[in-house]
C-alpha cells in the first residue's frame, strides 16, 4: 500500500500518466470531475490535459481505458482547446476502441468523434474515420462506417461532405465480410435520405443483387426532406429553432426552409469521379470519321457514344473532336449518323458542363440550321443536344446564332428555335435576361407570332410567355406595344402555363435533381405539349442557386421585382395602364367619329368646319378650342376629335390663322386626353407637312412634341422620319430633323432606333439642300452627347469634306454631358422612377455598337489560310497571321463568327517564336475591337490562352499579352472572366509570372466591379498559396488583391476558406485577412458608365448583383457596410477610398522604366495609427530583436508596399548595399518636400533606418546617419514628437551604435542622440540610455554614462529616471567597472550631478566600496581645484546664451510638451557636449554652467549679474498687511527677458506665464495670456499644462476682479484696452475648457470663482455699455456653456450649488445673479441623462444636505422667487429618476442625515415614482407628505434638541451645536427650547443666547461681505483666523474689497512671482473629499483660502533653493482649505520680512 498513498498525493495530470494502472483509473475519475466543473471553457486549466487526451483514448488497460474515455469526452465537449487535438485523438479512438470487445467503449469513441463535430471538427474527423476503412481489421470498419452513418444522420449532408463516402461505397460493398457490406448498406440508405437519387449513378456498377437490395430499401424512405438534428456550436440559432418547432408538434412544414436549402446543395455531378476519355478514343477514329462508307463513320461515332455516356469527363482539349462531330451534324447525309452525333455532343455537353461551354458557339448554329430535318428521331437528338450545350453557356453567348437563325426561311426550323428559346428562358433569370438580351429576342419572336405556318406561331407566343413569366411583365410589355389584344392574351395565357413549370420547379426541383436525366423522353410534339417534359429538365444540371430566384414569391432584387412581386404589379399598372387601352384601340369609321364629336361639340362648330368662309372656320375652331378646354380627361374622344379635325379642308387648310387654331387644337388634345398611337396617325402627316410652314411651323412643332409626350419619343420620331423623307420638301425636312434634335434633349435618348435614324440621318446628309445637311449634322451632334465616340463609326464612309464637318459638330459636344430630360418622365415612370430611365441611357452606347454594320469574314477564313498559320516553317506561319490582320483590318467591323480562326489562333499563343506571340497577341487586340461586344462568346476557347500567355518570362510578351487581356475585358466585361472554373485554373498553376500579373489584373478590375459571380470564391484557395508562394512579388500581389478579393465575397466566406489550410498557414492568412479587412474598400456605388458596359451593357449593375447567389450578396453587403466609417475616422471616406483605388490599380501599368517623379511617400489616412494598434494587439511581430530576422524584413517590407513608392521599395530592400546608398540619397532629397509623407511613414522609416544598423557596410552606416540628423533636425522644426512606438523600436539600437569602434561613427550617433531630446522627452531618453549601459560593449557603457551626464547637465535631476535616487545607484556601480573609459565616465556623470546638485548626491549614491568611494571623492576635489578652466567657458558661453534666450523670449511656444524650454537647452547642450568630447575625457567637468544654479541663493550673493530687478518695497512695512490700508500704485516694470533663464523646467516657465496673467499691467497680463493660448491651441503641446489649471483659473478670475473693481473704474483707461483684455481671457478659457482632459482638472472652488466671475460679469451694466459689450457678454455666454459641458460634471454641480447657497444668502447679491446660476444648474439637469454615470452623486448629495440645511423649505418658501425650490426639487427628481431607489445608497458622506429634510424628500419621491399610477396628481402627494412630515418632525422635536444641546456642551463641537440650534429655531419658529435652558447654568444659558445673537449678525451681514470669498457662511467663525474675523466684521459695512486679507495676499502672490519665486503647485491641497468628510469644513475651500497657504510655502520653497536643509524626502506641507492659525500666519510673514531685507540689503 506504500505505492498506493504515494501516487495519491500527485496532481491529477501526473496521475493520468502514472505507470500503475490504478493511479491511471484514479486520474481519469478524478479529470472527470474536474471538467464537470469547470466552468469557464477558456480556463487556463484546460491546456494542462491537452498532450495528455490521446493517452486517455488510447490507455492499455480496458477497464481505465473505459474511464479515460468518459473523461475525454467530457474534455471535448467543455474545453475551448479541444480543437487542437482533433487529429490524434480520433486516429486513437479508430484505431485503440473501435476494436475493443466491449460495447460500451465503442458507443463513448463514436461519441467523441460525433462531439468533435459538433465543436466544428468535422473534416479532420472525417479524414481519421475514412482511413479508418482501410483498416484490416473488420470491427473497425464497421464502427468506422457506423460512425460516419450517425454523424450524417445527426449532423446533415451540409455538414459531412458526402463526396469522400460515395467514393469508397462500392469499395465497401465488395468486402468479404458480411457486417461491413450490411453496414455499408445501412450508410446507402442513410446517404439516399439526404441526396436521392444523385446516389443512383455512383452505384450504378456495383453488384446487381445489392443493388436491388438497397432499390427496396430507397422505396421505404420516407419522402418528406430529412433535417438536421444535432447542430454545431455556431448553428445555435438554428438549433433553437429547431427546438421550437419540435415544441410545437415538429410540423412538417416548419423547416421546409431548411429542407430547401439543403436538398439542392448535392449534385450528382459534384459526387462523381471525372472520366479522360480522350486517350480512350479509337486510333484511328480521325480517319473513320471521314471515311466514305457510313458504316466506318457509324463505328467511329459509336465509339465516341459510349464513351460519354460517362456522366463526368476530365477537362481537356475537346475542340478536334467537336469540330469532327459539328461536321457530321452539319454535313452528313445519312441522318442516323446526324442523330448520333447529337446525341455524342449531347453527352459531352453533360459530360463536361460549364468546361464545353468554349465550344458551343460553333455547334449551336449548325445543329439549329439541321432543324431543317423532319425525322422525329434526329429532330428529338438535336433538341437533347441543343438543350445540354445551352446548360454550359449562358444565353448571352449564344444570342448572336440563334438571333441569325430566327430569319431562316424554313418554318420547322423557326419553330425549333423559338422552342429552343422558350426551353433557355426557362432556365434563366431576371437578371440573366436583361432588357437589352430580352429586346432583340423579343423582336424576332414578334415577327414569328405573325407567320402564316401555324406550329411557328404557337412556339413563338410559348417563348414570349415563358419570358413574360420570368422577366416580368415591367420588363416584357415596352416590347409588346404594338400586339393586338387577341394575341396579347395568348402570350399571357402562355405564361400562366409556364407558371404551373415554375412551381414545379421550384418545389419540386429537389426531386427532379438528377444530374443525369437527358432530356431523352422529350416527344416530338410542337407547343405547349413537347415543352411539358423539357420543363422537367430545366431543374437539371442548370446552376442549381439560380433556382430559388424564379420562385414565384422569390425576393425582389433591388426593386426589380418578379413578376408576380407587388412592386412590379404596381410598376405596370402606374406605367402602362392608360397606355395599355389607346394602344390597343380600334380605327374607328367616320360615321362613328361624326357621332361621338357631336356628343361633345356644340352643333355650330360641326356645322361650321367645312363652312367656305374662312371667317366661320376661325370661329369654329375658337369654339372647338373651348370645348376642349373644358372636356374631362375620360370624357374625351381623341380619335372622334382628330377626326373631325382632319375632314375635309384638314391639313389642307389655307387660312394660317384657322391652321395655326387647329395645330394648337391637337396639341391640347394631346396633352389633355388619352390620346393613342391611332390618333397620331391620323395628325402626323398633317404636321410633317406644315412643320417647314413659316407661320404654322412652331404650332405644328408644338403638336408632333405634345404627342410624342403621349405615345412615347421613340414610336412617334420613327413616324414622323418616315413621313419626312418620303416627301421632296427639303424645308419640311430640315425643320423634321430640328424638331428631332430638340426633343431628344427633351425626352432623352432612352428607346430611340438608332439604326432607323442612321439610315435617315445618312440621307439627309446625301440631300443637296444644304439646310437639310445642316440639320442632320446638328442632330447628329446631339445623338453623339447621349451615343459617344461609336457613332463616328458609321459615317467612316462619308465624303472627307462631310466627315470633317461632322467631327467639328462632335468636337463641340466634347466634354459636354447630356441634360437631364425634361419630358416624357411623368407618363412613362409612373412605376419605375428613373432608375429605368437611367438604366436605358447607360445601355444606349452599347446598343449603338450593336448596331455597326458587320462583316462576315467566316468566308475568308479557309482552309488553306488556317493550315498556313499551323505550317512547320515560322516564315509561312508569319505570312498567315499578317492575312488575317489585314482581313480584319479591312473588314473594320466583324461579326463574332469567324469560322476555324479562333483554333488556329490558339495554338500560336504557345508558339515557340516569342515574334509571333506577340503578333498573334496584337491580332487579338485587334479582333476584340472589330467584333466588339460579341467577342465574348471566344472567352472561353480564345481568352483564357491569352490569359496563360501571361506566365510567359519574357517582360514585353507579358506586357502585349495583358494589353491584349485588358482590351478584351474592356469589350466583353468581368463578367465572363470570372464565371466557371477557368480562372481559378489559371491561378492554380505554380508560374510567379502569370500568378503575379493575373492578381495584378484582378485587384486593378475587381474593385471597379458592383458584383460577381460566385465562380470567384473558387479562386480564393489558390490565391492563399500565392500568399505564402516563395517568390516575394507573387505574395505581394496576393496582399495587394486581398482587399478586392473580400469587399466581394466578404470577410465570413474569406475566413471559411482558410479551414482546409494547414494550421500554421492558416493563422498567417487569417491576420493577413484581418489586415485586408480593415483596408477593405467599399463597392462602387452607382453604375459607373464603365460598368454598364459589362458584358455589352447587358447586366445593368442592378441586375447582376442577382447573379450572384442571395446568401453571398447578403453577406457581401453586410462587409462593406461598417466601412466607410472607417475610412471617415482618417479624413473623408472618398479620401482614403480614393488613396486606396488610386494607387492599386496604376501598380501593373508602372512596369519596367516605372514612374519615379511622384511622392516616394504616400499618406495612407490612419495607417501609423493601426499598425501600432495591429502591433499592440499582437497581429504582428513586435519590433524587438538581437538581430534581425528575415520575418521581420518581410513584415516590414509588407507595411511599406502601402506608402512607399514602389520603386523605393524596391531599391530599399535590394540585396546590394549601393541600392541602400541610392535609397537613401533619394530620401534626403526629398525631406524637406514631403514632411507630411515622411511623418505619416516614420515608424517604418526609422524601423528600416534600425535593419541598416546591423549591415556590416560603413558607408551605408554613415549615409544613414546623415539621414538621421538632418531628419531629426527637420522634425523638430515642425514640432513633432516621437510616439511611444517609434521611440522603443528604434532608440534602443541606435544606443548600439554608439558602442562602434570607429570614432566618426560614434561622433554622429551622439550628435543625434543630442538632437532626438528636442522631439522625445530627455526624462524618457534617460530610461534607454540606463539600458545601454548594462551592454557588454565597454565603448557603448562608456558613452552611453557620457550622454547620461550630459543629460543631466542640461535637464537637471528631473531626468533621472524612475527616481535620481535609483539612477545614481546604477550609474555609480559602474565606477568599480574593469574598463578604465568606463569608470572615468562613470565617475565624470556623478561628478556633474555633483555639481547640480551638491552634497545630496551621497546620500542619494548609497553605499559605495571604500576604493570606489575614494576615487569618486578625489575626483570631486579635483574639479573643484581647477576653476581656471571654467571662467573662459561662461564668457564664452555667455553671449551666446544671451543671444539665444532673447530669440526665444517665448520659449513656450516651441519645444516638447514635457521641455518647453529644452530648445533653448540643445543650443548650450551641444556646445557642453563639444567641450567635452575636444578634451577626450579628461577632468575639465567641475566648470558646471553657473547658470543652471539661479537659485535664491544666489540672489542674495551674487553681485547683480543678473539683470532681474526687484520691484522695490520700501514703502509698506509688513507688519500693515493687518490693517486696512489703500495700496499704493504698484511700480511696474517691465520683465526681463532674461528671466527665463532661472527656469530650468517647463512647469516654473508655465508658472512664470501664469503669473503674469494676474499682473496689473493690462499689456502685461495679454502678453501672458497670449502665450498660453498658443500653448493650449497646439494639441500637442496643450498637455504641457496640465497640473496648471486650477492656478491659471485662480490668476483668470483675480484677472477678472481685477477689471471689475479696478480697471472699469478707472476714467483714464481706454476701454478698449479692457475688451481687448477681455476678450484674450475668454478666448483662452474656450480654447482651455474645449481640451476636454485639461478641462477636468479644474477643481471646486475654483470653478466655484470663476462661475462667480463670469456670471458677474454678464450682469455688470458698464460692459453692456461699451461699444464691442455685447459682443463680449455673447461670448462669455459661449464659454459659460463650454465650462458646464466639459468641466468634471462632479466638480461643477458641486461648485454651483455652493454658488446658488452662497448668492441667496448674500443679500446684497442681486435676484439676477442667482437666477443665472440656477439657469447654470438647469442646464446641468439636463445633461444629467449623459453625465450620471461619471458623477460623484456621495458628493453631490453632500452639498444638497448642506444647502437644504442651511435653507430648509420654510426658509426657500420665502424667498421672493419660487425657482430656487423648484430647482432642488428638479435636480433631486432627475437624480431619482435616473438611479432609482439606489439613490440612497449614495448619502454616506452626509455624517448627520437629520440635519437637512434631504433623506425624507429622496424618499418621498421615490415613494411618490412608485406609487404613482397617473391617477393622482402630484402636489396632492406633496402636500400629504408634507403634511405626515410635520407630525413626525414634532414626535422628533425633543430627540433633536436633546442632540443639539449636547454638541454645545462638548467643547469641540460647540459651534457646530450653536449653528444648529440657530438653524433649528429658524426653521421652527414656535419650538420651545426653554426647557433645555432651564436645567443649566446662567453661564451656559447667556453664552447659548450671545451664541446665536453672533450667528444671526453674521448671517444678516453676511451679504456685504463679499461672495467671492468662499469662505462658508455659517462657518465663517471657525475657518478664518481670529484676527481676520474681527476685521471683517468691523469692517463689514464698507463696500471696497480692499478689505481683508485676501487682495494683499493677491498682491503678495503677484509680487512673488514676478520675482520668480515658485508659488507652490496645486496638486498638494488636500483632496476635496477629504476636505468635504471633515464635519467642520463643510462647504468647498475656495480660492482665496488656497491663496493663505501660499504664505506657509513661502518659507520651505525658500529654504529648498538655499540648500539650508538636504533631506531629499522632505515634502511640502500644503494646507489649503485647512484651518490657518494666526500664529503660523504670523511667522511666515516674520520669515519673509527677513528674508526679503536680506535681498534689498544685497542689492545696495
Amino acid at each position: 500500500m506504500g505505492d498506493d498513498s504515494e501516487w495519491m498525493k500527485l496532481p491529477i495530470d501526473q496521475k493520468c500518466e502514472h505507470k500503475l494502472w490504478k493511479a491511471r483509473l484514479n486520474g481519469y475519475e478524478e479529470a472527470l470531475k474536474l471538467f464537470q466543473k469547470i466552468d469557464d471553457e477558456k480556463s487556463p486549466e484546460w491546456s494542462k490535459y491537452l498532450g495528455l487526451i490521446k493517452k486517455f483514448v488510447t490507455d492499455s488497460n480496458a477497464v481505465a481505458q473505459l474511464k479515460g474515455l468518459e473523461a475525454a469526452l467530457a474534455y471535448v465537449e467543455n474545453a475551448h482547446v479541444a480543437g487542437k487535438t482533433t487529429g490524434e485523438v480520433v486516429s486513437g479512438v479508430v484505431n485503440k476502441v473501435f476494436n475493443q470487445p466491449k460495447a460500451r467503449a465503442k458507443e463513448l469513441g463514436i461519441d467523441i468523434c460525433l462531439m468533435y463535430i459538433e465543436i466544428e471538427k468535422g473534416e479532420p474527423v472525417q479524414e481519421e474515420l475514412l482511413k479508418g476503412l482501410d483498416n484490416k481489421n473488420p470491427k473497425i470498419i464497421v464502427a468506422c462506417i457506423e460512425t460516419l452513418r450517425k454523424a450524417l444522420s445527426e449532423f446533415g449532408s451540409k455538414i459531412i461532405s458526402l463526396k469522400p463516402i460515395i467514393k469508397v461505397l462500392p469499395k465497401l460493398f465488395e468486402s468479404r465480410e458480411k457486417a461491413v457490406r450490411d453496414e455499408a448498406k445501412l450508410l446507402a440508405v442513410e446517404i439516399y435520405r439526404w441526396i436521392r437519387d444523385a446516389l443512383r449513378p455512383p452505384l450504378q456498377n456495383i453488384n446487381s443483387v445489392q443493388l436491388k437490395e438497397l432499390e427496396e430499401e430507397w422505396v421505404k424512405v420516407q419522402p418528406a426532406a430529412p433535417k438536421q438534428t444535432r447542430f454545431l456550436r455556431s448553428q445555435q440559432e438554428l438549433k433553437a429553432k429547431f427546438e421550437q418547432q419540435q415544441a410545437a408538434g415538429g410540423d412538417a412544414d416548419g423547416g421546409g426552409d431548411d429542407g430547401d436549402e439543403v436538398v439542392p446543395q448535392v449534385d450528382a455531378y459534384e459526387l462523381l469521379e471525372a472520366v479522360e476519355i480522350l486517350s480512350k478514343l479509337p486510333k484511328d477514329f480521325y480517319d473513320k470519321i471521314e471515311a466514305k462508307k457510313w458504316q466506318e463513320r457509324k463505328e467511329a461515332l459509336e465509339a465516341v457514344e459510349i464513351l460519354v455516356k460517362n456522366p463526368k469527363l476530365e477537362a481537356g482539349d475537346y475542340a478536334d473532336l467537336v469540330r469532327v462531330l459539328k461536321k457530321v451534324v452539319g454535313k452528313d447525309t445519312n441522318v442516323m449518323l446526324v442523330a448520333l452525333a447529337a446525341k455524342c455532343l449531347a453527352g459531352l455537353a453533360t459530360g463536361l458542363r460549364k468546361k464545353f461551354g468554349q465550344y458551343a458557339g460553333h455547334v449551336v448554329p449548325t445543329i439549329l440550321e439541321k432543324f431543317k430535318e423532319k425525322k422525329p428521331q434526329v429532330v428529338q437528338a438535336l433538341q437533347e443536344a441543343i438543350d445540354a450545350i445551352f446548360l454550359t453557356t449562358t444565353l448571352q453567348n449564344i444570342s448572336e446564332d440563334v438571333l441569325a437563325v430566327m430569319d431562316n426561311k424554313n418554318p420547322t426550323i423557326k419553330q425549333q428555335t423559338s422552342l429552343f428559346i422558350a426551353r433557355s428562358f426557362r432556365h434563366c433569370t431576371p437578371s440573366t435576361l436583361p432588357k437589352n438580351l430580352l429586346k432583340p429576342f423579343c423582336a424576332a419572336l414578334l415577327k414569328h407570332i405573325n407567320d402564316s405556318a401555324p406550329e411557328v406561331r404557337d412556339a413563338a407566343f410559348e417563348a414570349l410567355g415563358t419570358a413574360l413569366k420570368v422577366a416580368g411583365e415591367k420588363a416584357v410589355n415596352p416590347f409588346l406595344t404594338d400586339v393586338d389584344k387577341l394575341k396579347l392574351d395568348r402570350i399571357k395565357e402562355c405564361a400562366e402555363k409556364v407558371e404551373l413549370a415554375c412551381g414545379k420547379k421550384a418545389g419540386g426541383a429537389a426531386d427532379k435533381k438528377e444530374g443525369k436525366t437527358l432530356p431523352g423522353k422529350t416527344p416530338v410534339v410542337s407547343g405547349a405539349a413537347g415543352d411539358k417534359d423539357t420543363k422537367e429538365t430545366s431543374a437539371k444540371s442548370g446552376p442549381p442557386k439560380k433556382v430559388p430566384v424564379v420562385k414565384p414569391g422569390g425576393p425582389p432584387k433591388k426593386g426589380k421585382p418578379a413578376a408576380t412581386a407587388g412592386m412590379g404589379g404596381a410598376g405596370t399598372k402606374g406605367k402602362k395602364g392608360p397606355e395599355t387601352k389607346e394602344i390597343f384601340e380600334s380605327e374607328l369609321s367616320i360615321e362613328v367619329c361624326e357621332e361621338k364629336a357631336a356628343a361633345v361639340l356644340p352643333g355650330s362648330c360641326i356645322q361650321q368646319l367645312d363652312s367656305g368662309n374662312w371667317k366661320e372656320r376661325l370661329a369654329c375652331m375658337e369654339e372647338f378650342q373651348k370645348a376642349v378646354e373644358l372636356m374631362e380627361k375620360n370624357e374625351m374622344p381623341c380619335q372622334a376629335l382628330v377626326r373631325m379635325l382632319a375632314k375635309k379642308p384638314g391639313w389642307k387648310e389655307t387660312n394660317f390663322q384657322v391652321m395655326q387654331m387647329k395645330l394648337h387644337i391637337v396639341a391640347l388634345i394631346a396633352q389633355k386626353g388619352n390620346f393613342s398611337k391611332t390618333s397620331a396617325q391620323i395628325v402626323l402627316d398633317g404636321l410633317v407637312d406644315k412643320i417647314g410652314d413659316v407661320k404654322c411651323g412652331s404650332n405644328a412643332k408644338e403638336a408632333m412634341t405634345a404627342i410624342a409626350e403621349a405615345c412615347q419619343l421613340p414610336w412617334t420620331a420613327e413616324q414622323v422620319m418616315a413621313m419626312a423623307f418620303s416627301q421632296k420638301n427639303p424645308k419640311n425636312q430640315s425643320e423634321t430633323l430640328n424638331w428631332l434634335s430638340n426633343a431628344i434633349k427633351e425626352f432623352g435618348f432612352s428607346g430611340l432606333n438608332v439604326k432607323a435614324f442612321i439610315s435617315n440621318v445618312k440621307t439627309a446628309l446625301a440631300a443637296t439642300n444644304p439646310a437639310v445637311r445642316t440639320s442632320a449634322i446638328t442632330l447628329l451632334g446631339v445623338m453623339y452627347l447621349y451615343v459617344g465616340p461609336p457613332l463616328r463609326m458609321f459615317f467612316e464612309d462619308e465624303k472627307p469634306a462631310l466627315l470633317s464637318q461632322i467631327d467639328a459638330e462632335f468636337e463641340k459636344m466634347q466634354g459636354q454631358t447630356a441634360p437631364a430630360p425634361t419630358r416624357g418622365i411623368s407618363r412613362h415612370s409612373g412605376g419605375n422612377g428613373d432608375d429605368g430611365e437611367e438604366e436605358e441611357q447607360e445601355d444606349v452606347g452599347s446598343d449603338v455598337v450593336d448596331l455597326l454594320p458587320r462583316a462576315d469574314i467566316s468566308e475568308k477564313i479557309t482552309g488553306d489560310l488556317v493550315s498556313k498559320i499551323g505550317d512547320k516553317n515560322w516564315k509561312i506561319r508569319k505570312e498567315g497571321l499578317d492575312e488575317v490582320a489585314s482581313i480584319i483590318n479591312d473588314a473594320k467591323f466583324i461579326q463574332p463568327h469567324i469560322g476555324e480562326l479562333p483554333a488556329a489562333l490558339k495554338s500560336r499563343l504557345n508558339d515557340s517564336n516569342k515574334i509571333l506571340v506577340q503578333q498573334t497577341l496584337s491580332i487579338l487586340q485587334q479582333l476584340a475591337i472589330a467584333v466588339g461586344p460579341n467577342i465574348r462568346q471566344h472567352v472561353k476557347n480564345l481568352g483564357f490562352p491569352i490569359i496563360t500567355v501571361l506566365g510567359d518570362s519574357k517582360n514585353n510578351v507579358r506586357a502585349t499579352a495583358l494589353a491584349t487581356v485588358n482590351a478584351w475585358a474592356e469589350q466583353t466585361g468581368m463578367k465572363e472572366w470570372l464565371e466557371g472554373e477557368d480562372l481559378s485554373e489559371e491561378l492554380k498553376k505554380e508560374n510567379p509570372f502569370l500568378r503575379q500579373e493575373l492578381l495584378g489584373w484582378l485587384a486593378e478590375k475587381l474593385p471597379t466591379l458592383r458584383s460577381v459571380p460566385s465562380d470567384l470564391l473558387l479562386c480564393v484557395t489558390h490565391l492563399y498559396s500565392c500568399l505564402e508562394d516563395r517568390n516575394g512579388d507573387v505574395r505581394k500581389k496576393a496582399q495587394d488583391a486581398l482587399p478586392f478579393f473580400m469587399m466581394h465575397l466578404g470577410f465570413e466566406k474569406m475566413a471559411k476558406a482558410t479551414g482546409k489550410l494547414k494550421p500554421t498557414s492558416k493563422d498567417q492568412v487569417l491576420a493577413m485577412l484581418e489586415k485586408a479587412k480593415a483596408n477593405m474598400p467599399a463597392k462602387p456605388a452607382a453604375p459607373a458608365k464603365a460598368s454598364s458596359r459589362m458584358a455589352g451593357g447587358a447586366a445593368p449593375a442592378k441586375f447582376q448583383s442577382t447573379s450572384a447567389p442571395t446568401d453571398d450578396s447578403g453577406s457581401s453587403t453586410m462587409e462593406y457596410k461598417p466601412d466607410p466609417k472607417k475610412a471617415k475616422a482618417g479624413g473623408a471616406a472618398s479620401k482614403a477610398k480614393g488613396i486606396q483605388g488610386k494607387k492599386v490599380p496604376s501598380k501593373p501599368n508602372l512596369k519596367e522604366d516605372e514612374d519615379k517623379s511622384g511622392p516616394i511617400f504616400i499618406i495612407v489616412p490612419n495607417g501609423k495609427e493601426q499598425r501600432m494598434r495591429d502591433e499592440k494587439g499582437l497581429k504582428v511581430l513586435k519590433w524587438n530583436f538581437t538581430t534581425p530576422r528575415d520575418e521581420y524584413i518581410e513584415q516590414l517590407k509588407t507595411q511599406m508596399s502601402s506608402c512607399v513608392a514602389r520603386w523605393l521599395q524596391d531599391e530599399m530592400f535590394h540585396a546590394d548595399f549601393q541600392h541602400h546608398n541610392k535609397a537613401l540619397t533619394v530620401m534626403i532629397e526629398h525631406l524637406e518636400s514631403e514632411k507630411d509623407g515622411i511623418i505619416s511613414c516614420l515608424d517604418l522609416i526609422l524601423k528600416w533606418l534600425t535593419l541598416r544598423f546591423f549591415e556590416t557596410n560603413t558607408s551605408v552606416l554613415m549615409k544613414a546617419l546623415e539621414y538621421l540628423k538632418l531628419l531629426f533636425t527637420l522634425l523638430s522644426q515642425e514640432e513633432y514628437h516621437l510616439t511611444e512606438n517609434e521611440a522603443s523600436s528604434f532608440i534602443p539600437y541606435l544606443i548600439l551604435k554608439v558602442g562602434e569602434p570607429k570614432d566618426v561613427v560614434r561622433k554622429d550617433v551622439r550628435a543625434i542622440l543630442n538632437r532626438m531630446c528636442l522631439i522625445y522627452p530627455a526624462s524618457k531618453m534617460f530610461t534607454f540610455l540606463m539600458e545601454g549601459t548594462k551592454s557588454k560593449n565597454s565603448k557603448q557603457r562608456a558613452e552611453c554614462l557620457e550622454e547620461l551626464g550630459c543629460l543631466v547637465e542640461s535637464y537637471g535631476m528631473n531626468v533621472c529616471q524612475p527616481t535620481p535616487g535609483k539612477a545614481l545607484k546604477e550609474m555609480a556601480a559602474h565606477i568599480g567597472d574593469r574598463d578604465n573609459t568606463v569608470r572615468n565616465a562613470a565617475l565624470n556623470t556623478i561628478v556633474t550631478v555633483y555639481n547640480v546638485h551638491g552634497d545630496q548626491v551621497f546620500k542619494l549614491i548609497g553605499n559605495l566600496s571604500e576604493k570606489d568611494m575614494s576615487m569618486l571623492e578625489e575626483r570631486i576635489k579635483r574639479s573643484a581645484k581647477r576653476p581656471a578652466a571654467a571662467p573662459a567657458r561662461q564668457v564664452e558661453e555667455k553671449p551666446q546664451r544671451l543671444q539665444t534666450t532673447s530669440a526665444n523670449t517665448s520659449i513656450l511656444r516651441k519645444g516638447s510638451a514635457e521641455d518647453m524650454s529644452s530648445k533653448l537647452r540643445y543650443v548650450l547642450r551641444s556646445s557642453v557636449c563639444q567641450a567635452r568630447n575636444m578634451s577626450g575625457h579628461s577632468e575639465t567637468m567641475h566648470a558646471v554652467p553657473r547658470e543652471f544654479q539661479l537659485d535664491l541663493d544666489e540672489i542674495e550673493n551674487d553681485n547683480g549679474t543678473v539683470r532681474c530687478e526687484m520691484p522695490a518695497l520700501v514703502q509698506h512695512k509688513l507688519d500693515d498687511i493687518f490693517e486696512p490700508v489703500l495700496i499704493p500704485e504698484p511700480k511696474i516694470r517691465a520683465v526681463s527677458p532674461h528671466f527665463d533663464d532661472m527656469h530650468s523646467n517647463t512647469a516654473s516657465t508655465i508658472n512664470f506665464v501664469i503669473s503674469q496673467v494676474a499682473s496689473g499691467d493690462i499689456n502685461t497680463s495679454i502678453q501672458a495670456l497670449a502665450q498660453i493660448d498658443e500653448v493650449l491651441r497646439q494639441e500637442d503641446k496643450a498637455e504641457a499644462m496640465s497640473g496648471h489649471i486650477d492656478q491659471f483659473l485662480i490668476a483668470t478670475f483675480m484677472q477678472l476682479r481685477l477689471i471689475y473693481n479696478t480697471h472699469m473704474a478707472d476714467e483714464k483707461l481706454d476701454k478698449d484696452e479692457i475688451v481687448k483684455l477681455y476678450s484674450c481671457i475668454i478666448g483662452n478659457m474656450i480654447s482651455l475648457f474645449q481640451i476636454e482632459s485639461l478641462a477636468r482638472e479644474a477643481s471646486t472652488g475654483v470653478l466655484k470663482d470663476l462661475m462667480h466671475g463670469l456670471i458677474t460679469l454678464m450682469l455688470d451694466s458698464r460692459v453692456e455699455d461699451l461699444e464691442e459689450g455685447q459682443q463680449v457678454i455673447r461670448s462669455v455666454n459661449l464659454l459659460v456653456v463650454k465650462v458646464l459641458e466639459k468641466s468634471d460634471q462632479t466638480n461643477i454641480l458641486s461648485a454651483l450649488l455652493v454658488l446658488l447657497q452662497d448668492s441667496l444668502l448674500a443679500t446684497a447679491s442681486s435676484p439676477k445673479f442667482s437666477e443665472l446660476v440656477m439657469k447654470c444648474l438647469w442646464r446641468m439637469v439636463r445633461l444629467l441623462p449623459e453625465t450620471i454615470n461619471s458623477i460623484n452623486l456621495d458628493r453631490i448629495l453632500l452639498d444638497i444636505h448642506i444647502f437644504m440645511k442651511v435653507f430648509p423649505k420654510e426658509k426657500l418658501k420665502q424667498c421672493k422667487s419660487e425657482f430656487p425650490i423648484r430647482t432642488l426639487k428638479t435636480l433631486l427628481h432627475t437624480l431619482c429618476k435616473l438611479k432609482g431607489p439606489k439613490i440612497l445608497d449614495h448619502l454616506t458622506m452626509i455624517d448627520n442625515k437629520n440635519e437637512s429634510e434631504l433623506e425624507a424628500h429622496l424618499c418621498r419621491v421615490m415613494k411618490h415614482s412608485m406609487d404613482q399610477t397617473g391617477s393622482k396628481a402630484d402636489k396632492d402627494t406633496e402636500k400629504g407628505a408634507s403634511r405626515i412630515d410635520e407630525k413626525a418632525s414634532k414626535a422628533k422635536v425633543n430627540d433633536i434638541l436633546a442632540e443639539i444641546f449636547k454638541k454645545i456642551g462638548s467643547k469641540e463641537n460647540t459651534k457646530e451645536g450653536l449653528a444648529e440650534l440657530y438653524e433649528y429655531k429658524k426653521k421652527y419658529s414656535d419650538a420651545d427650547i426653554e426647557p433645555f435652558l432651564k436645567n443649566s447654568s446662567q453661564f451656559f444659558q447667556s453664552y447659548v443666547e450671545r451664541g446665536l445673537r453672533l450667528i444671526e449678525m453674521e448671517r444678516e451681514g453676511k451679504g456685504r461681505i463679499p461672495s467671492s470669498t468662499g469662505i462658508s457662511p455659517q462657518m465663517e467663525v471657525t475657518c478664518v483666523p481670529t484676527s481676520t474675523s474681527t476685521v471683517s466684521s468691523s469692517i463689514g459695512n464698507t463696500n471696497g474689497e480692499e478689505v481683508g486679507p485676501s487682495v494683499y495676499l493677491e498682491r503678495l502672490k503677484i509680487l512673488r512671482q514676478r520675482c520668480g519665486l515658485d508659488n507652490a503647485k496645486q496638486e498638494d491641497r488636500a483632496p476635496l473629499t477629504s476636505l468635504l468628510s471633515k464635519p467642520a469644513v463643510p462647504t468647498v475651500a475656495s480660492s482665496t483660502d488656497m491663496l493663505h497657504s501660499k504664505l506657509s510655502q513661502l518659507r520651505e520653497s525658500r529654504e529648498q533653493y538655499q540648500h539650508l536643509d538636504l533631506d531629499s524626502n522632505q515634502t511640502h506641507s500644503s494646507g489649503i482649505g485647512t484651518t490657518t492659525s494666526s500664529s503660523s500666519t504670523a511667522a511666515n510673514i516674520d520669515d519673509l520680512k527677513k528674508r526679503l531685507e536680506r535681498i534689498k540689503s544685497s542689492r545696495k
